[in-house]
């Protein structure tokens, strides 16, 4: 008769499973990509490192694994974020401050995720994070142009485009410091992404004052 794990076993084979990605995710918030090593992750995690290389047999695998496993926490909260806006532009809007807001709030962790140097062989993996940011932004882009809230753009360079200056503006190299406060840099920002859109001054501006945005995870 084949093995099988009791509920007990899962469980605990799934919580050891998020703890070192937990414990990865902390080492990068602090000292980037870089300071994922399996032997600091196993320590943070409290356990052996042989332990972590029988769930995650490389550093590469388990650096895939953390930013496969962001990329789906960071589109459940623009999905939430544009639910939750009563309108078109609203939800783009409240998409784009969204991802500021998150993005300044986790400045260190953002950056080593989407703009600090990888290995080679993860640059797919980054490829496909930042992609998944930016449908949520180009998901918006194409309701708001067919609502005729926006003129009709090519989303498919409109969204990445997008998607590149708000990751320079917010974490970029040339991104200023945000002794200003990140709300501010984060509607700064917002702001501008409706402009390059097509959204008049006046509107934009309203937009900007009325979206409610939150960096929790």
């Amino acid at each position: 008769m084949p093995y099988r794990r009791t509920e007990n076993v899962t469980r605990k084979l799934a919580a050891r499973h998020a703890a070192i990605l937990g414990a990865a995710r902390a080492l990068a918030a602090e000292g980037g990509m870089a300071a994922v090593q399996i032997a600091a992750v196993a320590k943070r995690a409290g356990i052996a490192a042989g332990t972590v290389y029988r769930y995650f047999p490389s550093k590469t695998v388990l650096v895939a694994a953390l930013m496969e496993a962001r990329a789906a926490v960071e589109v459940a909260a623009l999905r939430r974020a544009a639910a939750a806006a009563p309108g078109p532009l609203s939800a783009l809007a409240a998409v784009i401050g969204t991802f500021a807001v998150r993005t300044l709030a986790n400045r260190r962790f953002a950056f080593a995720l989407m703009a600090e140097p990888i290995e080679p062989e993860l640059e797919n993996v980054r490829v496909r994070f930042r992609r998944a940011l930016s449908s949520q932004i180009a998901e918006r882009i194409v309701t708001a142009v067919a609502a005729g809230h926006l003129p009709n753009q090519d989303v498919a360079i409109a969204a990445p485009a997008l998607m590149g200056a708000l990751v320079e503006g917010l974490i970029g190299s040339l991104a200023p410091a945000v002794d200003d406060g990140a709300t501010a840099r984060a509607q700064a920002m917002t702001l501008l992404s409706l402009r390059a859109l097509g959204v008049v001054d006046a509107r934009a501006r309203g937009l900007v004052v009325q979206t409610q945005v939150r960096a929790d995870d």
